[in-house]
């Protein structure tokens, strides 16, 4: 396929919404919340928020943005970190396996 031919499917408005799509879903990566866990879904980040949803045993969630909110400990430390998984809805890195002990997405807001 020639660089014109990309040019011309792009070009034509609905190539870029496609390819904006498809770049933000590349973009979101998916991480495991620890296993045997059930975990509370909050409308922000603390506990002190009321629950949302309830997530099932071996979920996997998007992690959008992070924020600093309530101190947690978990499987996976002791964290005052909190993913934003949906809008409105957070959940303590303490239970996420990301890899690492800070950030791993931008922050909220």
């Amino acid at each position: 396929m020639s660089v014109d031919h990309v040019e011309e499917i792009a070009g034509d408005g609905e190539g870029d919404q496609i390819a904006t799509a498809a770049a933000v879903t590349a973009a979101v990566r998916y991480y495991s919340v620890a296993p045997g866990i059930r975990l509370n879904v909050r409308s922000g980040p603390s506990t002190s928020y009321g629950v949302v949803r309830v997530l099932p045993e071996g979920a996997r969630v998007p992690i959008y943005c992070q924020t600093p909110g309530q101190t947690i400990s978990g499987p996976y430390g002791t964290t005052n970190v909190w993913d934003n998984i949906d809008d409105g809805q957070y959940i303590s890195d303490a239970y996420v396996y990301t890899g690492s002990d800070g950030y791993v997405a931008g922050r909220c807001g």
